[in-house]
């Protein structure tokens, strides 16, 4: 019976994603397990170590389907060691004296570490593919609506007109520049591990085989990087990768609190996703509650936590190897990836089918009665009195529009140091918000572009 929501029957598939469920599941994980150690065997039998027999028998029976995946459990609770039991148990399914060539010059840490990577390198292609099509779908939003006006907030006040193009296109470059990330971590990322007990290799002395020969070997059949040395305690390539799947995660979880924001009836911008049969209440019927939203900014705050457990694992490692900061790993990393994949696909699934309503954002710009104009009053009174002067002018008639309930424009009217300058006709087209967007519609093309190369 699973004890974490990410395996939960009824809930798994809000927490996460079948697919990438199952590059960490334990059946994957013991491939991996394998996938080192019959790479291993060829390595050394390419330099001479082993008879090539003896390696094509390794590869032959490093076959998580023919393991006994109960045995391994029991020997794990008895010997207290992750892998020695499976390595007793390929050895003995090996035929003739091929099984004593297993595991030949490692220890347990250069395969779990190099297990995990692997299954980091599956991991990629996942989150790739999903902010492709995240940025596909930010990318349609961004040009629909690049010069559609909405109401700028700042300081959860409303500020400026801007466009809720360009709202979305800078979500759109920071998916971006994630993507980048990802990417060029990729080097540092996706590295073997091969140095022995202590990371000396000197299990291999006694071989009259050149010891890096066997591990640029290995790392060949494996695709992965070569170690310049040992990372038994250095963790940060798995940091690495881990904070910026966070990142990503967290990025989902701010979109995901905006739109639940824009979607309150106080604002009806947008709207997630909604199709009859969504409930949004057991007792309240009129309900359209953002569930999708809030179970993206759920697993956003989940992955969070894990960047404090990601870093945790750089600090507390003693001397040449510990596991008490590595076996962290086998916790963390597989959950934060299922549920920042979670988060990644729910907010696609928002925003393909987000719901946009730009007339309430446009009755949303006339909300503040023209004060959302103040700033652009201020630099036309500027243009006669002066910058600060202005300032100030402005600033004791939004005051006192705010606190008596009078229109700004009748305010700014009656105001002698104002009309004395500008009109009540030029007044009027001064708050007109729509033509206050500054360059937002060309901020949306540069990003469409930068995005797209």
């Amino acid at each position: 019976m699973p004890a974490h929501v990410i395996d939960s029957l009824f809930f798994r598939d809000l927490f996460g994603t079948p697919v990438m469920r199952q590059v960490f599941d334990d059946i994957t994980l013991l491939q991996k397990w394998l996938d080192f150690e019959a790479a291993l065997a060829r390595a050394q039998a390419r330099l001479g170590m082993m008879p090539q027999a003896a390696a094509d028998e390794i590869t032959a029976q490093s076959r998580a389907d023919f393991m006994d995946t109960d045995a391994i459990k029991q020997g794990i609770d008895k010997t207290v060691h992750p892998l020695v039991s499976m390595i007793w148990q390929l050895s003995n399914h090996c035929a003739g004296d091929a099984g004593r060539y297993v595991h030949w010059g490692a220890t347990t840490q250069d395969v779990m570490d190099t297990a995990i990577v692997l299954q980091i390198r599956d991991a990629l292609p996942l989150f790739e593919d999903s902010i492709a099509r995240l940025k596909a779908a930010m990318s349609r939003l961004a040009r629909e609506y690049r010069a559609t006006p909405i109401a700028g907030r700042t300081h959860g006040q409303q500020a400026l007109p801007t466009t809720f193009g360009a709202k979305v296109a800078v979500w759109l470059t920071e998916l971006e520049r994630q993507r980048q990330r990802l990417e060029t971590s990729k080097p540092r990322v996706l590295v073997g591990e091969f140095g022995g007990a202590v990371g000396t290799l000197a299990g291999l002395a006694e071989s009259n085989i050149d010891e890096l020969a066997v591990q640029a070997a290995l790392m060949r059949e494996l695709d992965l990087g070569v170690p310049p040395i040992a990372w038994h305690t250095s963790r940060d390539g798995i940091v690495e990768f881990a904070l910026i799947v966070v990142q990503l995660a967290a990025l989902m979880g701010r979109i995901a609190h905006e739109i639940i924001d824009l979607q309150k009836q106080e604002f009806g911008e947008v709207e997630e996703p909604f199709e009859m049969g969504k409930v949004g209440s057991s007792t309240m019927p009129h309900k359209r509650n953002p569930m999708l939203c809030e179970a993206i900014l759920t697993l956003a705050r989940l992955c969070r936590e894990k960047a404090a457990t990601a870093v945790d694992t750089l600090v507390y490692n003693e001397h040449e190897r510990d596991w008490s900061s590595f076996q962290m790993e086998w916790a963390y990393l597989p959950e934060l990836c299922v549920m920042a994949h979670g988060a990644l696909e729910i907010t696609w699934r928002v925003l393909d089918g987000l719901i946009v309503y730009p007339d309430r954002m446009r009755r949303n710009l006339d909300l503040t009665g023209g004060l959302l104009l103040a700033e652009r009053i201020m630099f036309a009174l500027g243009e006669h009195v002066g910058r600060q002067a202005a300032h100030d002018i402005v600033y004791e008639c939004a005051m006192h529009s705010v606190e008596t309930q009078q229109v700004f424009l009748d305010v700014l009217c009656d105001d002698a140091r104002v009309n004395a300058h500008l009109s009540r006709e030029t007044i009027t087209t001064l708050l007109e918000p729509t033509a206050y967007t500054g360059l937002a519609a060309q901020f949306v093309d540069r990003a469409l572009e930068w995005t797209s190369t």
